[in-house]
């Protein structure tokens, strides 16, 4: 059948990011209208409006509503997706190569108001990949000027989000605040000093330095970060990216000397630091006293045994490693009884509707009854001689015997299994 024979319904898929709004004014409720206008003109049905906003169309953005019309067109609710561009259904030729496979294993077409698209033959699919890579060139150069802008802006000392402990941000810019870099020298003096991060951060807290609580993970960034130098470490945070360290652009709490100094102790201190045995519960064991993650350490008694312990760094309690073991282990063992319990004694019947078995061997065990009453009679009416009679009362017995044991183990398995769905969850 061909694409003017097919009767049209339509998904009409909108979208805006924030970009979008400050660039080219779109809004969601001026391509509503266009759309619909535009499906009402070409005589199709509009099956459903699909609505993703502040959402961009780069690879790798979830988008809900795009997900959502396709896979309504996965199962032949709609079968042409309209859209006012083509750039609102994805910017990246690769997303958009999946796309075209898509709508070929599904018979499903696209029709967008400002681009004349025809995915229906070789030539359309061409155009529609030409525009595509415009579209995606167009998002590379956006992000190579807006990394480009970064740089910049970081070099004359503009900063985005938060200042850091420090500082306070004025105009976009760092400057110093003096109540603040007290503290932050003192971090830098008392390290240098020796003390470790954990003793400053015990110190600290029993100040009430700032009137804030202290972490550990809070010091141990503060002495590895160059904005203290004065320094601004560029892509830190971006995965596969080179980092550029950006110099002098706001002022220093500390001098470079002492920031250099920090930096090779901490190094120093991390390659001293080697586990020389296995901590079978090393990041798991949580200080009961200040609830931080417990340590490993060791010691070895006059007769040269090993001791293996948890120790917290902050306020020195310890833990021998023999005190978890046991009632751990004696936990895992109840576990396992209970398990193979249920699964040896009630897993043939967690899944079985009793009730309902009872029924049927009551009602077999009822017809049963009713035929032994029968021969019964038919012998003494002397409808039936007694070799018949006697093997045919003998297998209606064991019948019911067996069925009687069937309606037995049943009823017992139903008063023990009272709580089945707890069972059930459980072995599952």
């Amino acid at each position: 059948m061909q694409e003017n024979e097919t009767k049209k319904t339509a998904g009409i898929y909108i979208r805006v990011s924030t970009e979008d709004q400050a660039r080219e004014g779109f809004s969601l409720e001026e391509q509503k209208e266009r759309l619909e206008a535009m499906c009402k003109y070409k005589g199709y049905k509009v099956y459903k409006i699909y609505e993703d906003a502040g959402i961009s169309a780069k690879t790798g953005n979830k988008r809900p509503a795009y997900d959502e019309m396709l896979e309504d067109m996965k199962q032949g609710k709609i079968n042409t997706i309209v859209a006012l561009k083509l750039d609102r259904l994805s910017r990246s030729v690769y997303d958009w190569e999946n796309l075209m496979k898509f709508l070929e294993d599904n018979n499903g077409y696209i029709d967008c108001a400002n681009d004349e698209i025809n995915t229906t033959n070789a030539n359309g699919k061409l155009v529609s990949r030409l525009l595509m890579s415009v579209s995606q060139n167009e998002i590379e150069r956006t992000s190579e000027r807006t990394k480009i802008g970064l740089v910049g802006a970081a070099k004359n000392g503009h900063f985005s989000g938060k200042a850091p402990l420090g500082y306070d941000k004025i105009n976009k810019k760092l400057v110093t605040n003096e109540l603040e870099a007290i503290v932050i020298k003192r971090i830098f003096s008392l390290y240098i000093q020796g003390n470790s991060v954990c003793s400053i951060v015990k110190l600290f807290n029993e100040e009430k330095v700032l009137n804030r609580k202290w972490a550990t993970t809070s010091v141990d960034l503060i002495l590895s970060n160059y904005i203290y130098a004065g320094n601004y470490q560029h892509k830190k945070r971006i995965k596969g990216e080179e980092t550029i360290l950006l110099e002098n652009v706001c002022p220093a709490i500390v001098d470079k000397l002492t920031f250099d100094i920090v930096q090779r102790q901490k190094e120093k201190n991390q390659k001293n630091f080697k586990r020389k045995h296995i901590y079978i519960f090393m990041q798991s064991i949580v200080c009961s006293k200040c609830n931080k993650i417990m340590g490993g350490s060791s010691s070895t008694s006059k007769s040269k045994k090993k001791h293996i312990y948890y120790k917290c760094n902050c306020c020195n309690t310890r833990i021998n490693e023999k005190k978890i073991e046991k009632p751990l282990l004696n936990f895992l063992n109840d576990m396992l009884d209970y398990f193979l319990l249920i699964d040896n004694t009630y897993k043939p019947y967690l899944n079985q509707d009793i009730d309902l078995k009872l029924k049927k061997y009551t009602k077999i065990y009822d017809e049963l009854e009713k035929k032994r009453k029968k021969l019964k009679l038919a012998f003494i009416d002397d409808d039936m001689n007694i070799e018949i009679f006697k093997s045919d009362y003998d297998l209606i017995i064991s019948q019911k015997k067996e069925m009687e044991q069937k309606i037995n183990e049943l009823k017992s398995s139903n008063n023990a299994l009272d709580n089945r769905d707890d069972l059930r969850l459980i072995h599952n």
